[in-house]
This record gives C-alpha cells, sequence and structure tokens, in this order.
C-alpha cells in the first residue's frame, strides 16, 4: 500500500467534493415523502401476512 501525501490527499478529496450534486429541497421532500408511503405500504403487508399466518396456526391448534 502506497504512502499518500497528506496535501495531495486533501486536494483530490475536495476535487471529489466538488463533483457532488446535491438535490434540490424539492427532491428530499418528495423521496422523504415516498419512504414514508413505501414504510407504510410494507409494514401493512407484513402486519396482514402476520394477522394470516395467526389465524392459520390457530386453525391448525
Amino acid at each position: 500500500m502506497a504512502i499518500t501525501n497528506p496535501l495531495k490527499f486533501i486536494q483530490e478529496t475536495r476535487v471529489e467534493i466538488s463533483k457532488i450534486v446535491w438535490p434540490t429541497r424539492r427532491e428530499v421532500i418528495l423521496t422523504t415523502i415516498m419512504v414514508f408511503i413505501m414504510a407504510a405500504l410494507v409494514a401493512t403487508f407484513f402486519t396482514f401476512v402476520d394477522v394470516l399466518i395467526q389465524w392459520g396456526i390457530r386453525q391448525i391448534l
């Protein structure tokens, strides 16, 4: 593993950071809303599956 000059590392890091494209406020809000909606849908789905499995086990027992 080669030893890197700390000054060169900092300069290269700044160059890479300058390439980052930050999302707009609207994109962040829409993405956050979509995450909450998907989390609610997944939670609902697994709740339904859990209730269905409980019902099936109670019927068997």
